[in-house]
C-alpha cells in the first residue's frame, strides 16, 4: 500500500487536510466545532505549532501551520486522537473518525502562504450551495461564515489569539487597516478569476517555486529508504523545472517558449512527453499549460511515440534533448 509522504524539519509550513471516514461529517452541531478549535489550541500550545489559518467544512478541515520544532507528526497525532475521543465519547460510537491519516502538503513560505491561506479561505464558497451564486453572495458568505479565520483577517475586532495573522498579511501591507483592506480585496479578485493551486502540486507533496522543489528534492526525497513505495517521492524525483525542459527544447529546436507550447506539430508533442517524463507533470496540468483539452495530451503523445518510431532524425533531436536532461533512478 502506498504510504504518505511525510517531510518534517524547523520551519517547515504545512497545508494540512483530514476528512471524516467515508466522508462523513466530523461535526454533529457547533458544539463539536468549539471543542476542536479548543483541542487545536491545546494542541498547538503543546508543540510549539504556529497557526495561519483555518476552515472547518461539515466533513473535513483545513488547517495551515508551521512547526519551529519541525513535529508535524505528533502535533497532529495528538489533535487527531484528542478530538477522536472526545468525539467517539460525545456520541456513543467507537472505532476511526479519520479516513486515514491526515495529508500534509509541504508548502514553500516565501512564495505561497499568502496564496495558500486564500485558497482555504476560499472553501466555503466552493460547497455546493454556494459555487453557483454571485459573487457578491458568495463574498457575504464567506464573511459570515463562523468557523474560520478569515473574519480575523478583514477585521481587527474579531482577530484570535491562536492565529498568526502578521507574516500572511505582511504580503499585503502589513496587519493593519491597510493590509486587511488590501487582502480581503484580493479574496474577491480571487472569487471572480477564481484561484487553484491543485495543478501546482509536485508529488502530491510539495508546493512551491522551482527552486523550493529542487531543493525538497536534493535534501530530502532521495533520504527515504523505500521510494517505490512512495509514489509522492517519484514524482519529486523525476521532477525538473518547467522552464529548464522548454530552455533545452528551444536550443535544440530553435523556437521560443510561446511557439513550443502553441503551435501545433512534433515540437509541442516533444515537449507534452518531456513535461510528463521529467517534468513531473500530470497529463491534465500539461493541458493547462498549453491551454488545451486534457485527453489532447494523451492523444499527441501516443502520436509522437508513433512518430518516433518512422522518424530518425526526429527520435535523433528527441535523444540529444534528454541527454540535457538529468535522469533519476526511481
Amino acid at each position: 500500500m502506498a504510504r504518505a509522504l511525510r517531510i518534517q524539519f524547523e520551519g517547515a509550513l504545512y497545508h494540512i487536510t483530514s476528512c471524516g471516514n467515508e466522508r462523513r461529517e466530523i461535526f454533529k452541531d457547533d458544539a463539536d466545532r468549539v471543542r476542536l478549535l479548543d483541542i487545536l489550541e491545546l494542541s498547538l500550545s503543546n508543540y510549539q505549532v504556529l497557526l495561519y489559518c483555518y476552515i472547518l467544512m461539515q466533513n473535513h478541515y483545513h488547517l495551515l501551520v508551521e512547526t519551529p520544532h519541525g513535529n508535524i507528526s505528533e502535533f497532529m497525532r495528538h489533535f487527531n486522537i484528542t478530538y477522536t475521543s472526545y468525539f467517539n465519547r460525545r456520541h456513543n460510537r467507537v472505532g476511526h473518525l479519520y479516513q486515514g491519516r491526515f495529508k500534509s502538503l509541504l508548502v514553500d513560505k516565501e512564495s505561497h502562504l499568502g496564496i495558500l491561506s486564500r485558497y482555504i479561505h476560499l472553501n466555503p464558497a466552493r460547497t455546493e450551495h454556494v459555487v453557483f451564486r454571485p459573487a457578491k453572495h458568495k463574498e457575504k458568505y464567506l464573511k459570515e461564515y463562523p468557523w474560520s479565520s478569515l473574519p480575523g483577517y478583514i477585521d481587527e475586532a474579531k482577530k484570535s489569539q491562536r492565529i498568526d495573522y502578521s507574516l500572511v498579511l505582511a504580503e499585503y501591507g502589513g496587519d493593519n487597516s491597510e493590509g486587511r483592506m488590501q487582502y480581503w480585496n484580493q479574496i474577491c479578485r480571487d472569487i471572480m478569476e477564481g484561484l487553484e493551486v491543485k495543478s501546482k502540486v509536485v508529488g502530491q507533496s510539495v508546493l512551491g517555486s522551482d527552486g523550493f522543489v529542487q531543493w525538497v528534492k536534493d535534501t530530502y526525497a532521495h533520504r527515504v529508504t523505500s521510494p517505490r513505495e512512495v509514489p509522492a517521492v517519484r514524482g519529486i524525483l523525476r521532477y525538473q523545472s518547467r522552464d529548464k525542459i522548454l530552455k533545452v527544447i528551444s536550443r535544440y529546436t530553435d523556437k521560443i517558449d510561446e511557439e513550443i507550447l502553441s503551435e501545433k506539430g512534433p515540437v509541442r508533442q516533444i515537449a507534452m512527453e518531456l513535461l510528463f517524463r521529467y517534468g513531473g507533470l500530470k497529463g491534465v496540468e500539461i493541458a493547462e499549460i498549453m491551454n488545451v483539452d486534457y485527453s489532447t495530451v494523451s492523444k499527441e503523445r501516443k502520436r509522437l511515440r508513433e512518430r518516433l518510431r518512422k522518424d530518425v532524425r526526429l527520435r535523433r533531436l528527441v535523444e540529444r534533448i534528454e541527454s540535457q536532461l538529468p535522469k533519476v533512478k526511481i
